[in-house]
């Protein structure tokens, strides 16, 4: 079992950039791949970025060089540098992970994900 909490969301400008982290609890933080997915009311929640335990990384098209992620087994945590922020980027981010020790896994398909946090706001204004 694992819990999840983000934080780091806010208001922001077009052009700006935001840094979210999510702690996550339990002991077996490094043995699982970890995500982040966002979603806007009326629509599905998309996937982000995602970061395997190998540490390879993966990104949605819309955010390749702009967002980062990165996680930090030693301190159970997972970020997402977000640069350049637009408008559309505007959502409720959540991180997510996997099952511990999990070998088959689909970076970005929601149902490979166990665990959630609550989300927290990220709104770009132009």
């Amino acid at each position: 079992q694992v819990q999840l909490v983000e934080s780091g969301g806010g208001s922001v400008q077009a052009g700006d950039s935001l840094s979210l982290s999510c702690a996550a609890s339990g002991r077996t933080f490094s043995s699982r791949h970890l995500g982040w997915f966002r979603q806007v009311p009326g629509k599905e929640r998309e996937f982000v970025a995602a970061i395997a335990r190998t540490g390879s990384t993966y990104y949605v098209d819309s955010v390749k060089g702009r967002f980062t992620i990165s996680r930090d087994n030693a301190k159970n945590t997972l970020s997402l540098q977000m640069n350049s922020l637009k408008p559309e980027d505007t959502a409720v981010y959540y991180c997510a992970a996997t099952n511990a020790y999990t070998n088959t896994y689909v970076y970005h398909n929601r149902s490979f994900y166990m665990y959630w946090g609550q989300g927290t706001q990220v709104t770009v204004s132009s």
